[in-house]
C-alpha cells in the first residue's frame, strides 16, 4: 500500500532525474532527432524506407531502404547508428545513416512497433503489438537480452527521466503500464474509460511525474457522425497513490478544445525540452494544437492560440533539443514541415520520398484517412477511425442491423461480399456509409443513389464501380491489405506437431470446419449469386439482430490476433468459439472433441496463415493494388484489370 512517505520519495527521485539534460527520443515515434539537434530520421512506412535529414539546413540527405512497414526509429546517441523497427518483417534494422547501409537485421518477436534507446545508447527497447511484449536489446552486441510482458496489443513506449521505468500503452484500450527495468516486471497500471481506443504513443514530462496519451474514444452504442468517435488526451499521474478510482488519470476531450472547430484522430504528441509546451497532432483533420502545461494537477493544459494547420495525415511530431523548432512528419505529403516553436511560422518543408505504389492507391489512402469533406460532413470520423491502417479497432458496435464486430481488411480483395450480412458486393458501396448517419458526408459520387429501404441490401442493386475516380481509389486502397505469416509457426510453410494434428481435425468430415472455411483464404465467400450464407446458430444470440440468421463466412487467416470472434463478438477466445459458443454443433461439429483435440485445433487456427496465400483467386476483385504485379486495376481508367 502506498503512503505519503513513498509518494514524496517518488517525487524526489523524479525531480532529481529531471535535472539531467532533456533528450529527444525518449518516446516512440516515426521520427527522431539527435540529441545535438543536427539530424532527423523519419520512417516512410508505405515506402519501406527511412530518410536522413540535415535539421540545420533543412535538407534531406538520403533515403535508405529498410524493409516492409517501418514503424519506429531511434538514434543511438548523435549517430550515425540508428535503429528501425520493421513491423511486417519482425526485425530491428541497425542502420549506418552516413553510408546508407543496413549493418544488421536483428530478428525479434512479431510486430515490432515503438522503439526507444537509453541515453548512453547501450540498451534499446522495442514494444511488440502481438504478442504483447517488450524486447530488451543490447545495442553493442546486437542481440535480444530478454522479453518482458507488456499487456494486450501495446504500441506506445517511453522511458522515465531516470531511466528506471518503461511506460507502455495498449493500442486498443489505452491502458498504461509501468515496467521496472531491473526486474522486467509490471509494477503499476493506469486504466481509463472502457471506451478508450487506438492509443499509439505515450510521452513523459521531463520535470513532472506526468504521462500524456493521445487517443480516441469509441462510443460503440452510438452510430452518429457527431456521437461515435471522440479525440482525447489522457494524463496520468505517475506518482504512486491510493488506488481510488479516477485519482491518477484524467481525460480531456479535444473535440471541444478549439471551441466549435473539431479535430479528429489524435496520433501522438511531443513536449518541449523544458516541458512547458505540448504539441498534439491530429491525423484525420491535418491539425496541431499547441498547449501550455499547467502545474496544478487539475486543468493540466491550456490551449495556446488556435489549431495550427499542418500537412496531409500528420503521424509524427518532435521538438528540437533547444526547443526552438517543431518538426511534423506528414505521411501523405511525404515531407517534414518545420515550424517555429513559438510563433508557429512555417520555416521549411522537406521532401522525404516519392509517393509509393500508385497515384490511385495514394488518393485512396488520403480519402480513407481524412475526416474532412467530402468523406465526413462534421469532421468527427474517418474510415481510419475504426479501421486504422486496415486493422480492426477491436470493438463490437451496436449497429442498426445488430451487433457487429469491426473486421480487419487483410485479404479483403479475395473475400467479397462485404459485411457479415453480405449486403455489399464492392467497396464502392460504402458511398452509403459516407452519406449515411455515421459519416454524414456529401459523398464521392456525383449523382443520386437509391434510397435505403429499411434493412434491405439496397447497395447490391447499385453498381458504383467505374463511376467515380475517388470511389475507385478508395476501393484500390481498401482492397490492398495483405496478410503476414502467423508467428505461431516454426518456419514458413511449416506447422508444429500440435497444429498438424489440428489440421487433420479441421479437414476431417467428422468436424467439418473446411466445408465453409475452404480454399486458400479459408472461406467460401463468392461474388456468384446467390451468396454462400450460413446459419451457424448465432443469429439468435443478439436480440437487436435484424439481418440474421445466415451470415457470410469470414476468412480464418490472421484469426490468432483478431479476438473477439463471431459477428457479435461474444466468443472471447478461440476455445470459446469452438465450445460454449457452439453448443448445437452448427459451427462445425466440435462437441465430441476432447481437451487435447481442442488444443490441437486451436493451435492450427492460430497458425493461419502458415504459408502465403495467392495474390489472385477466382474471387479476386478488380479494384486493388497488387505489389506482386506492380500495377493496380482499372481505377481512374486506363490501367489493366487483373488477368
Amino acid at each position: 500500500m502506498s503512503s505519503p512517505f513513498l509518494r514524496g520519495l517518488f517525487l524526489f527521485a523524479f525531480l532529481a532525474a529531471a535535472n539531467r539534460p532533456s533528450f529527444a527520443g525518449t518516446s516512440n515515434s516515426l521520427m527522431d532527432v539527435t540529441p545535438d539537434g543536427k539530424r532527423l530520421l523519419v520512417a516512410n512506412s508505405d515506402n519501406g524506407s527511412v530518410t536522413v535529414v540535415d535539421a540545420t539546413n533543412h535538407k534531406a540527405l538520403r533515403e535508405i531502404a529498410v524493409g516492409d512497414k517501418p514503424e519506429g526509429v531511434a538514434w543511438i546517441g548523435n549517430g550515425p547508428l540508428a535503429l528501425v523497427t520493421v513491423y511486417n518483417e519482425d526485425i530491428v534494422a541497425f542502420v549506418d545513416t552516413d553510408n546508407g547501409k543496413i549493418v544488421e537485421k536483428l530478428a525479434v518477436a512479431d510486430e515490432p512497433y515503438g522503439i526507444v534507446a537509453v541515453k548512453d545508447g547501450s540498451i534499446a527497447y522495442v514494444v511488440h503489438e502481438y504478442p504483447g511484449t517488450v524486447s530488451e536489446i543490447d545495442v553493442g552486441q546486437r542481440k535480444v537480452l530478454r522479453q518482458m510482458k507488456a499487456g494486450s496489443m501495446p504500441r506506445g513506449l517511453a522511458l522515465s527521466p531516470d531511466e528506471k521505468r518503461l511506460y507502455v500503452v495498449e493500442f486498443y484500450s489505452g491502458v498504461l503500464h509501468a515496467i521496472d527495468r531491473t526486474s522486467g516486471k509490471r509494477v503499476d497500471s493506469w486504466t481509463g474509460h472502457s471506451s478508450d481506443n487506438l492509443c499509439r504513443n505515450v510521452i513523459v514530462h521531463p520535470r513532472r511525474p506526468k504521462a500524456y496519451l493521445s487517443h480516441i474514444r469509441s462510443k460503440i452504442d452510438v452510430i452518429d457522425g457527431s456521437g461515435s468517435i471522440f479525440p482525447q488526451l489522457s494524463i496520468c499521474d505517475l506518482v504512486p497513490a491510493e488506488k481510488e478510482a479516477g485519482k491518477r488519470r484524467k481525460s480531456i476531450g479535444m473535440d471541444s478544445y478549439n471551441g466549435v472547430y473539431v479535430v479528429t484522430n489524435p496520433w501522438e504528441a511531443a513536449l518541449s525540452p523544458d516541458g512547458k509546451r505540448l504539441y498534439t497532432i491530429y491525423a484525420g483533420t491535418n491539425d496541431m494544437n499547441v498547449s501550455a502545461t499547467i502545474d496544478d494537477d487539475y486543468r493540466e493544459i491550456k490551449r495556446v492560440g488556435y489549431a495550427v494547420r499542418v500537412g496531409q495525415n500528420p503521424r509524427a511530431v518532435r521538438v528540437s533539443p533547444d526547443g526552438k523548432k517543431v518538426y511534423v512528419a506528414n505521411a501523405l505529403d511525404f515531407d517534414v514541415m518545420v515550424l517555429d516553436a513559438q510563433s508557429m511560422e512555417r520555416l521549411a518543408r522537406i521532401k522525404l520520398c516519392d509517393p509509393p505504389k500508385s497515384p490511385e492507391w495514394v488518393r485512396g489512402k488520403i480519402l480513407f484517412s481524412t475526416a474532412d469533406r467530402p468523406l465526413s460532413g462534421r469532421r468527427w470520423i474517418a474510415c481510419s477511425s475504426c479501421h486504422p491502417d486496415g486493422h480492426s479497432d477491436g470493438r463490437v458496435w451496436q449497429n442498426p442491423e445488430g451487433l457487429r464486430k469491426t473486421p480487419p481488411f487483410m485479404g479483403l480483395a479475395h473475400t467479397h461480399p462485404l459485411h457479415r450480412s453480405a449486403d455489399r458486393d464492392e467497396v464502392q458501396d460504402f458511398e452509403y456509409t459516407i452519406r449515411g448517419r455515421l459519416m454524414q458526408g456529401p459523398g464521392l459520387f456525383r449523382g443520386a443513389i437509391k434510397p435505403k429501404n429499411g434493412f434491405e441490401p439496397t447497395e447490391l442493386s447499385m453498381d458504383l464501380s467505374g463511376r467515380s475516380k475517388d470511389l475507385d481509389a478508395l476501393a484500390v486502397y481498401s482492397n490492398s491489405f495483405e496478410f503476414t505469416l502467423s508467428p505461431h509457426i516454426p518456419a514458413p510453410g511449416k506447422l508444429s506437431p500440435e497444429a498438424e494434428r489440428g489440421k487433420g481435425l479441421f479437414f476431417a468430415d467428422a468436424v467439418g470446419c473446411a466445408k465453409c472455411h475452404s480454399g486458400p483464404y479459408y472461406t467460401d465467400s463468392t461474388l456468384k449469386k446467390p451468396f454462400n450464407l450460413h446459419d451457424v446458430g448465432t443469429g439468435g444470440d443478439d436480440p437487436s439482430e435484424k439481418n440474421g440468421p445466415k451470415y457470410d463466412t469470414p476468412t480464418l487467416l490472421g484469426i490468432y490476433r483478431s479476438a473477439p470472434y463471431l459477428h457479435h463478438g461474444k466468443a472471447k477466445t478461440l476455445r470459446e468459439l469452438l465450445t460454449t459458443c457452439n453448443k448445437d454443433d452448427k459451427h462445425g461439429k466440435t462437441s465430441h472433441l476432447k481437451g487435447n483435440d481442442l488444443d490441437d485445433l486451436v493451435a492450427f487456427l492460430k497458425s493461419l496463415p502458415y504459408e502465403t496465400p495467392p495474390h489472385r483467386t477466382p474471387n479476386t476483385v478488380k479494384y486493388r493494388y497488387d505489389k506482386s504485379e506492380h500495377r493496380e486495376s482499372s481505377a481512374g481508367g486506363g490501367a489493366q484489370g487483373v488477368k
